[in-house]
């Protein structure tokens, strides 16, 4: 089942076409996106990922997302739902036409959860890290490669995690050449060592993780140590958890990594899982 809302609150068929061919993000990725996670009707973190949408857009000088169509959009998905108890809703801005009047083409669309990432969810899964090419500076020295900005752009997203297929995985860690952890390509790596949970700074150039900083005021209720710090690729095989954070995936663990067979994390995964599901 899908739903499809437009910002001034009407509902659209998302079987009819919608985009333009010379859409500019369609053309060329130029656009921004977020997606929420839905269940029984309450969409999670929803402030967050619209401020985090603003951000997005405003480091691709888009104009600045109309929050409260957004609102309505979202609302007119929820009240005309009639499937699944979750949903993934993704939130999307384009720059609109090529040469048009700079009116950015925006909807929200609301989708049933893959049966994949039900699977993942509970059963875990294997990732490779692989080399992205950013170094430590790189955001600050470059603003115009977007990093940690949630753009249309996923071209290279996807073609690392079909890579990770290629070699016998379903997901990956991304790295800095110098071996650091950043990322997965829809995800935040979050590690746990003792009662420590540790993701790596954003400003290595990582997209912010809605899902990970609910995970991490749950823990901090709970007793946990929580961290924002550079964690070495090294680190991951002997940890007693790696976790894969993301709206629609929640938590997932990481059970194998590269061909090697991690620490059993399934306990610590559970009560990770549980923490989160506290804060809703």
């Amino acid at each position: 089942m899908r739903v499809l809302a437009l910002l001034d609150g009407t509902q659209a068929d998302p079987d009819s076409p919608l985009i333009r061919v010379d859409d500019l993000g369609l053309m060329r990725g130029d656009g921004v996106f977020e997606t929420i996670l839905v269940v029984d009707g309450k969409p999670r973190e929803l402030g967050p990922h619209l401020d985090r949408l603003a951000r997005s857009a405003a480091m691709l000088d888009l104009p600045d997302p109309d929050r409260a169509g957004f609102e309505r959009a979202v609302d007119v998905v929820l009240a005309n739902w009639s499937g699944g108890r979750e949903i993934a809703l993704k939130l999307v801005m384009t720059r609109g036409v090529e040469g048009g009047d700079g009116t950015p083409t925006a909807f929200a669309l609301g989708m049933e959860i893959s049966p994949k990432v039900l699977t993942q969810r509970a059963e875990g899964l294997a990732a490779v890290t692989l080399d992205r090419g950013i170094e430590p500076g790189l955001m600050e020295r470059a603003p115009w490669l977007l990093l940690s900005a949630k753009s249309l752009s996923y071209a290279v997203n996807m073609a690392a995690i079909r890579e990770a297929e290629r070699r016998g995985a379903a997901e990956v860690v991304f790295t800095t050449s110098s071996g650091l952890v950043l990322e997965g390509p829809t995800s935040t790596v979050v590690v746990a060592r003792g009662r420590t949970l540790t993701t790596p700074p954003h400003t290595l150039g990582l997209l912010p993780g809605t899902t990970q900083a609910a995970l991490f005021r749950a823990a901090s209720r709970a007793g946990w140590a929580v961290e924002v710090e550079p964690i070495a690729v090294e680190e991951l095989y002997g940890a007693d958890a790696v976790v894969l954070a993301s709206s629609v995936r929640k938590l997932t663990r990481v059970h194998t990594l590269d061909g090697k067979p991690l620490p059993d994390s399934t306990e610590i995964h559970a009560e990770l899982a549980d923490l989160y599901e506290s804060e809703y």
